[in-house]
């Protein structure tokens, strides 16, 4: 695979895969994310991501779309916990476009007064949607469980906190966080990396170039707790485990150690939980590692009658981990990497790996993945498994 990377004058940082087929992505991101926040700015990246759609000194919030779309392109945004990023996917011929319009709604946003509140008013209808789908909100609530402060928050804030920003504070924030040396622009598609570069030199750039932000004191935390709310029939549980995450070799024996656990019709818990008990429909693992931060959860849904049962079973197959076999292990490793393989067909799925691995050490990671899951030892494994503490939050009936 042909990859490059280089960081330009500016000190934007550029990262480019070749491809050969007609499809390609451009993603550029900033450092900053919802675990930068304090407490009394929670969501304002979040808020931030909206409003670059605004309209820009050059283009209005129809320009933007228009002249992605009849193309056939697709542009989008996210914000996480470290990062938030703005791509574009369309045909690679249109790679100048991509450039121009991604780079404008990114370094040139200008916030208009008139959609502030507007945009508030539909983040706040965002923040009911996640909280009124049980799923959705246990899998922001055990971040409070785990986490003291802003990192236990929930990535969009609280109504009030979003009502109460102003414009002037979302732009200031903006254009402190949104300059070259903060940022990472990765282009994954059939296109010419010396285009690629000049055309980001080219950048028309309105900001400052002092970062001033840093990464908020994150604080563990065990909890166990419930909601109950009226109209649902069914339990919806998750279970979270601190993670470590500043050792590389233990992030990757992390993805095996999820995998092995919970992934798929074919792992421990879905095999023990559902069907051999009948308890559940649905039970899995997820990963969220970061720079920063890294924990695991368990969620399944099931009839609350039967949560403790569910918790002491999960609870037992997680600690059983440290005894799986040489070739369980060689088994899952087979797995993961046949994952990383197929998720890395989307050129947008490899342009949001690559930017996260520049973000924690070094871009050029992503290609030592299936080197560095095989390196996973039964001992990282067990490891992990004597991880005993956890918290937990159900809602139901």
């Amino acid at each position: 695979m042909e990859f490059k990377k280089v960081k330009l004058k500016n000190g934007l940082t550029v990262l480019f895969e070749k491809r050969d087929v007609p499809v390609t992505t451009v993603m550029l991101a900033t450092r900053y994310g919802a675990m930068y926040e304090p407490e009394e700015e929670k969501g304002i990246a979040h808020f931030i991501e909206h409003l670059c759609f605004k309209g820009t000194e050059k283009r209005s919030v129809r320009d933007i779309a228009e002249e992605v779309e009849k193309v056939g392109g697709v542009l989008n945004a996210f914000t996480s916990e470290e990062v938030t990023a703005y791509h574009v996917k369309l045909p690679s011929e249109h790679l100048g476009i991509a450039m121009d319009v991604i780079s404008d709604i990114f370094f040139n946003a200008s916030f208009p007064e008139a959609e502030v509140e507007k945009e508030g008013n539909v983040i706040c209808e965002e923040i009911k949607m996640y909280h009124d789908n049980p799923k959705a909100h246990v899998l922001d609530r055990i971040k409070e469980n785990l986490y003291e402060g802003s990192a236990g928050m929930f990535i969009a804030g609280t109504e009030e906190g979003v009502k109460g920003m102003t414009r002037e504070q979302l732009f200031a924030r903006h254009r402190e966080v949104y300059v070259p040396s903060n940022s990472v622009l990765c282009v994954v598609g059939n296109n010419d990396f010396d285009e690629v570069v000049r055309i980001a030199e080219g950048f028309e750039i309105n900001g400052n170039e002092k970062v001033g932000v840093g990464v908020s004191e994150i604080k563990k935390r065990i909890v166990k707790d419930s909601e109950k709310r009226d109209g649902v029939q069914q339990a919806n549980l998750v279970m979270g485990f601190h993670f470590p995450y500043s050792d590389e070799k233990e992030r990757y024996a992390a993805e095996v150690f999820s995998t092995i656990l919970g992934q798929g019709m074919s792992s421990k818990l879905f095999s023990e939980v559902r069907e051999k008990r009948g308890l559940v429909y649905g039970v899995k693992t997820e990963l969220d590692l970061g720079k920063n931060y890294g924990y695991m959860i368990i969620w399944a849904g099931t009839d609350f009658s039967k949560i403790d049962e569910v918790i002491d079973i999960c609870s037992r197959e997680f600690g059983k981990m440290g005894g799986i076999s040489e070739e369980e292990l060689a088994v899952a490793k087979v797995q993961v990497i046949g994952n990383r393989n197929v998720e890395s067909e989307g050129s947008n799925e490899t342009a949001v790996n690559l930017i996260m691995e520049e973000l924690s050490e070094d871009a050029n990671d992503y290609y030592d993945y299936e080197k560095n899951i095989n390196a996973v030892t039964l001992e990282d494994i067990k490891k992990l498994a004597g991880i005993s503490e956890f918290a937990s939050f159900s809602l139901g009936p």
